[in-house]
């Protein structure tokens, strides 16, 4: 691993993984007290550090932990880049990204044969950020309908709906009422998109993971544990589609 200085942090060091050299991206967290390593979206590992840190103690850190680094490297899957010629499910069912001639417009959903085409403007060099655009923009609708249905049973108003493209995770429910969620639940089966959203919803009513929370929401969505396993069994998957968009 490279050496630095106290507070010279590198963008990036290396690790040597089953004979092979692995990048780990080093990002500074502002609000960090300890290091934190972990595998984002498409398996790529991040190193968390502390501002007022010291490289020595982040390269003992990613010393004692390069077994637990490649058993998670093992386990997670390759990412999946929006391009030409790629598979991606998109709520739940498998379509074929095709590239159109047309340099403007929007994205088109086209039934062909026994397959289903996402048919994207505006040539290789912009696809990927023109399919991430409107898999946000269709990602949105979803979640405010969602949302919506859930927060009246709940009795309770959001303050704001936004979508991102977090990593690790699937949603989040800040104090005042905001809610955050990951673009790449359209990708899901609508289920399970719908119990993220009924899951943030409820933390408006209990900010914890407590029974009282669950119960809230089991009562706004009493399948609730369908969605649950669906994440837990392929939502790793689900990460690593357009990670390089």
């Amino acid at each position: 691993m490279l050496g630095f200085g106290k507070n010279k942090w590198p963008e990036s060091t290396h690790a040597e993984i089953d004979g092979q050299q692995v990048t780990i991206a080093v990002k500074v967290r502002q609000n960090a007290k300890s290091y934190r390593l972990t595998i984002a979206a498409g398996g790529k590992p991040v190193l968390s550090v502390p501002p007022h840190g010291h490289w020595r103690e982040a390269a003992g850190f990613l010393n004692r932990n390069q077994a637990w680094l490649e058993a998670r490297l093992k386990r997670t899957p390759d990412g999946v880049s929006f391009r030409d010629g790629a598979v991606i499910p998109l709520r739940g069912v498998d379509h074929l990204i095709v590239a159109a001639e047309r340099v403007r417009g929007t994205v088109e959903v086209i039934a062909e044969d026994e397959r289903t085409v996402l048919l994207v403007p505006g040539g290789p060099a912009h696809m990927a950020r023109r399919l991430t655009d409107w898999l946000k923009a269709e990602a949105l609708r979803d979640i405010e309908e969602c949302v919506g249905l859930h927060a009246r049973q709940l009795g309770v108003r959001p303050t704001g709906i936004s979508m991102r493209g977090q990593s690790t995770r699937w949603g989040s429910c800040s104090s005042a009422g905001r809610l955050n969620f990951n673009w790449r639940l359209i990708l899901a089966p609508p289920f399970v998109l719908d119990y993220v959203a009924a899951h943030e919803v409820a933390h408006m009513v209990e900010m914890n993971h407590s029974q009282a929370f669950w119960d809230t929401v089991e009562r706004t969505l009493p399948d609730m544990n369908r969605g649950r396993a669906w994440l837990k069994a392929h939502g790793r998957q689900l990460m690593a589609y357009g990670v390089d968009s």
